[in-house]
């Protein structure tokens, strides 16, 4: 069974009125801090229904994974149930390891429960056989990414479990501040917390509090690329910049992206439907939707325009006498990557 992770509370809520627990949890996602809490909500209940003893598994490239079957067969004469963590951070366990978990999950027993961490997986990791074993075995908790636009919300329902709130205009303060570091955004949620007392929180407070402690991630920039927000990319620009981002890395990531449009438009062009490209040019989710609504605002020439700007900007960061290009890479960054946020000249 696959759930999301704001559905987990439901099936442990379930599970601790059956007084049993289903004997795997797979817990998949790239927010730490939101892993570590469901991992935490499963241990909780466990321990509630007598999982009263646990072994943690680290596994690496050299990790036995013999390991696995003993700790599940090695219940002590003290404890009738048990708790086993697979802690995967690779997400890949190589072939020994896919076996070992597809064989643990087919024999999963009562008595055992397993829990497996792991970073959030692509779609072909999810056709792997071991990945569905344990997904048949129990439960899949899929950790859904907050990004910006989610955030506000986000930091909204932790101030309530605080019997605190918040006006919009402090909600966007904090998110602006803690963007792309949550656990950062659920420290400064618990210091408002001690510092306040139960209310709504003013504006002045909130300021007063809240560190600026925000990160860009720039394989975020193609989101705000395809969704056309000029706001998000000056701001994502100016927060790589101040942290010190490499140029050229920034530069690959824009011009991935205006070459995945342009052979995008040339399939869509050519009469072939958007959804065979975008299987063909590993596309979906919230991206695949964007790309198909960004293909409406560029257009072949302002592509190819914008991948030889490239060209000048790889020149300039190289040290090299760019031809047409401004002297102030960032400058050239950030209006690359506007050129797919704004409608292009329909020339071609």
């Amino acid at each position: 069974m696959q759930v999301r992770n704001d559905a987990l509370a439901g099936v442990l809520a379930r599970a601790q009125r059956a007084g049993a627990l289903p004997p795997v949890f797979v817990v998949a996602g790239s927010e730490p801090l939101l892993s570590l809490e469901a991992q935490d909500a499963i241990r909780s209940t466990a321990r509630g229904l007598g999982y009263t003893e646990r072994d943690v598994l680290n596994t690496d490239a050299r990790f036995d994974w013999s390991r696995l079957a003993e700790a599940a067969q090695g219940l002590s004469l003290f404890a009738e149930r048990k708790i086993v963590e697979v802690r995967l951070p690779s997400g890949k366990p190589g072939l020994t390891g896919a076996k070992a978990l597809e064989s643990h999950a087919m024999n999963a027993r009562d008595g055992v429960l397993t829990i497996v961490a792991l970073p959030r997986l692509d779609r072909r990791d999810r056709q792997a056989r071991w990945v569905d074993a344990l997904e048949r075995a129990g439960v899949m908790v899929e950790i859904e990414t907050i990004d910006r636009a989610q955030l506000t919300q986000w930091i909204a329902r932790r101030l309530l479990r605080r019997k605190q709130s918040a006006s919009r205009d402090a909600l966007e303060f904090i998110a602006d501040k803690v963007e792309g570091n949550l656990l950062a955004a659920h420290q400064e949620v618990e210091k408002l917390a001690l510092l306040y007392p139960a209310g709504e929180l003013t504006l002045e407070q909130v300021t007063d509090s809240v560190l600026n402690v925000a990160r860009y991630d720039v394989f975020q920039l193609p989101l705000a690329m395809l969704s056309g927000d000029a706001a998000r990319i000056y701001k994502t620009m100016a927060g790589l910049q101040a942290e010190g981002e490499a140029v050229p890395l920034v530069l690959w990531v824009i011009t991935e992206e205006l070459r995945t449009l342009l052979r995008l438009k040339a399939h869509v062009d050519a009469g072939r439907p958007f959804s065979a490209a975008a299987r063909e040019n590993r596309l979906w989710g919230p991206r695949e939707r964007l790309a198909e609504r960004a293909l409406a605002r560029v257009t072949v020439a302002g592509l190819e325009a914008a991948l030889l700007r490239a060209g000048e900007i790889d020149r300039l960061a190289k040290g090299l006498r760019p031809l047409q290009v401004d002297s102030d890479a960032w400058l050239e960054l950030t209006q690359l990557a506007l050129s797919v946020a704004q409608r292009q000249a329909n020339d071609r």
